[in-house]
Order: C-alpha cells, then structure tokens, then sequence
C-alpha cells in the first residue's frame, strides 16, 4: 500500500466573500469589513487569506475622476497599511484587491502581504468592458517567493485567458490566489447546480495546471450590476476543495492545502507528465516562453 507523504508546507487557506459598495462614503466600512472578516478566516484557523477584486473600494465607477478619489497608493495607503498591521498581528498572509493609483496611473491590482509586511501586488493585465476606460494594464505576470511556497496572483477577467495560469505555473508558482468581481457572461448565469462559469474556469485551469486555485469573488448588487459569488477553492487536481459558496450569501469558503504539492502533482503515471509532455517546440514562442528554461517544480 502507497502511504500518501506529509504536507510539506500545510496552510489552510480561507476565500472570502462579501459585498463591498463603491462610493467614497462606503470606504470606511468596507475597510472595516475587509479586517472583520480577516479576523473571522483567521479565527476559523486561516493563515492564507484571499479577498475579492477592489476589496475596499467596490467595482462600479462612474468616471476616472471617481476612481481617482478612491484609489491608494501601494503599499503606504490606508487599506494595505491596514492589512499589513493586521497580517503582522495574526502571522497570516493575505491577498486583496485594490484600486491603486500611481502617478497619474490607475490599476486594477492585487496585493500580497506576509506576516513579515508587504511582499509585492499584481496589477490586472486583462481590462473586462468599463475598465478599460479607468484603469492602465499591467505588463507583467510575477510570481513572489515566500516561505510558504510560490504565489501567483490573478484578476478576475483573467481567469478566461489560460495563458495567465499557465505562464504563473510555468515561472514555477504552486499556488494561485485570483480575487474576483465576476459579473456578466453570456447566458445563462447560472446551471442547475447553481455555479457560475468562472468557478468551473478556475476547475479547468487548476486542473490542467496541477496547481491549487484560492478563488474570492463578491456578492451583491452595485449601481444595477450582479456580482456571482460561487468562491472556491480547488486542489492540484482541479476539483473543489469543499463547497463552492451560495451565489447571493457573504461567507468564507475554508481548505487545508499542501501549498508545494504542485510540485510533483504534474507526475501523473511513469508515461505522463504535463510538463514533460509538452510541445514547447511548437507553442513556446505563442504562450510567452522566449527561450529561457522554465523553473523546476
């Protein structure tokens, strides 16, 4: 009989869920919520934490200018300063959406803090409709070293594209946390089992990646636009790890993970592996790999 080896770097990670409400006399409480509900994950053992896209900001923006009076700089703005304390306080890490400001540059962005401070943000390369109008893309796909293991960040929008996933795997992540605002796609919103296209996309890239997914999305309504829910979380085999939450409720969605598994879970049997068997030959140049070896999982 094989005996399964010990997790060699164990967190249990915690996807949160929420409705945050966009307009400047909404920031304080949103803020507050972002920490109530940190607090609340940690409680229920989390050290991984993810919370959704613009987390303290909520989505829907009328004009740049609007954007502009709710955006932060990163990191020595009042939300991530705020995480930062928290996270220090609590030995957690956390990923949050915010919206950044930088210059006169806007960014869709996520932030990953450890229990030591800030270690580095993602700032959202896949613009979805309005955002376009408001925000700058990002450039590049980083991968963040830390001492649970490798962390990839994604955005919402960015989940439909599979090169995001497989870009951040190949650079050697072995987790990938993606903060969410999903809205509209092409109907119906919803199947049978009540989940959302999103969550099976976070499936399938989690599957085909080898690589565990924490997926935070919100819940509610904002200015007459429906946000999904349906948070997961997903194991190197794809499949979710526990529930896949209500599509209306505010929760946390919890899952023990070995966050370096993703390591070996590419080893599917002594003939396949994904690495290995794939043709970089062919499709290298077309998925952003110019030449330079990928790091070892």
């Amino acid at each position: 009989m094989t005996t399964k080896p010990a997790p060699m770097s164990l967190v249990r990670a915690a996807a949160i869920q929420f409705d945050p409400q966009v307009g400047l006399e909404n920031r304080a409480i949103n803020l507050a919520n972002t920490l109530r509900l940190i607090n609340e994950a940690a409680d229920g053992g989390a050290n991984l934490i993810v919370l959704p896209e613009l987390s303290n900001t909520g989505y829907s923006f009328r004009t740049r200018e609007e954007a502009y009076a709710h955006a932060e700089v990163v990191p020595e703005g009042k939300s991530t300063t705020a995480w930062i304390d928290l996270a220090r306080e609590r030995n957690l890490y956390v990923v949050a959406g915010i919206a950044e400001v930088d210059g006169v540059l806007l960014f869709d962005t996520a932030v990953l803090i450890g229990p030591a401070g800030f270690i580095g943000k993602y700032r959202k390369t896949h613009l979805w409709d309005r955002e376009k109008l408001i925000f700058t893309p990002g450039d590049s796909l980083p991968v963040f070293e830390t001492k649970i293991g490798r962390i990839g960040l994604l955005v919402c929008w960015d989940i439909w594209f599979p090169e995001v996933p497989r870009i951040l795997v190949g650079q050697g992540a072995d987790i990938l946390c993606s903060v969410n605002n999903w809205a509209v796609t092409p109907p119906p919103l919803f199947d049978n089992a009540g989940h959302c296209m999103a969550a099976y996309l976070t499936m399938s890239a989690s599957h085909v990646n080898n690589v565990p997914i924490i997926a935070a999305d919100r819940v509610g309504v904002e200015r007459g636009g429906k946000f999904l829910g349906c948070s997961l979380i997903t194991g190197t085999n794809g499949w979710p790890v526990g529930e896949i939450a209500d599509a209306e409720k505010e929760t946390i969605v919890f899952a023990d993970l070995d966050v370096v598994a993703s390591r070996s879970a590419q080893i599917w049997n002594s003939n396949n592996d994904l690495a290995r068997d794939r043709r970089t030959d062919l499709y290298a140049p077309l998925l952003g790999y110019s030449g330079g070896d990928l790091l070892p999982r």
